[in-house]
């Protein structure tokens, strides 16, 4: 059976809430194509990585989509962002008093994304949050994302852990996938199914 000294926990849709295809239906509806090209994916991956600032972000959109305001483009980007259950943060509070478990956060976001976190909870309880955690990892602060090995293997290497000893929380299966070929202990959250604050009994298995 193995011992689980650390675990790494995605943010969106494992503790605050997402609409994921809000983006896209919010683009849309102010004129941008539904078929998003390969170069705004792209875009979008680089601003997720931290390797172009928001200003460069907006500014690329604004060029393709001259009809569309900065302000209009930057809601429609933040519709994923929805509400932070008060339960679940209780729940990341309790487990840091135990002090039982090294606790990391490790997510892919932007910095518009944050901005929009911070005023959906509150800047507390976004503080109360981040407290909680030995390390608060964002993409856009370490230049890497989900699910590139690369990654994981950085937060291993910082944190001086062994794979078969953390358990890694995530709502997409590539980024689990890619964790577990690393030799992490992995959960596939399912969202709206699955609630985080179940962790102990989900995957009572490994503790």
């Amino acid at each position: 059976m193995p011992t689980i000294k650390t675990i790494i926990f995605d943010f969106g849709d494992v503790f605050i809430n997402l609409d994921k295809p809000a983006i896209k239906r919010e683009l849309i509806s102010l004129g941008m194509p539904e078929d998003i090209s390969l170069d705004m994916l792209h875009i979008a991956s680089e601003y997720e990585k931290g390797l172009i600032s928001t200003e460069t972000f907006v500014s690329h959109f604004n060029k393709k989509f001259p009809n569309i305001a900065s302000q209009d483009f930057i809601k429609a980007w933040n519709a994923i962002i929805l509400d932070f259950p008060e339960h679940r943060l209780e729940f990341i509070e309790r487990l840091a008093e135990e002090k039982k478990y090294q606790l990391i956060l490790l997510s892919n976001t932007n910095d518009l994304h944050i901005e929009q976190v911070i005023i959906n909870m509150s800047l507390a309880r976004y503080e109360r949050f981040k407290n909680c955690f030995d390390k608060f990892y964002l993409s856009q602060e370490i230049h890497l994302s989900k699910p590139s090995p690369s990654i994981y293997e950085y937060v291993l290497i910082e944190n001086h852990l062994h794979p078969n000893e953390c358990l890694f929380i995530d709502d997409l299966s590539e980024n689990t996938e890619s964790a577990s070929k690393l030799g992490i202990h992995t959960w596939n959250l399912v969202p709206k199914i699955e609630d985080v604050t179940l962790l102990f009994e989900t995957k009572k298995e490994l503790f």
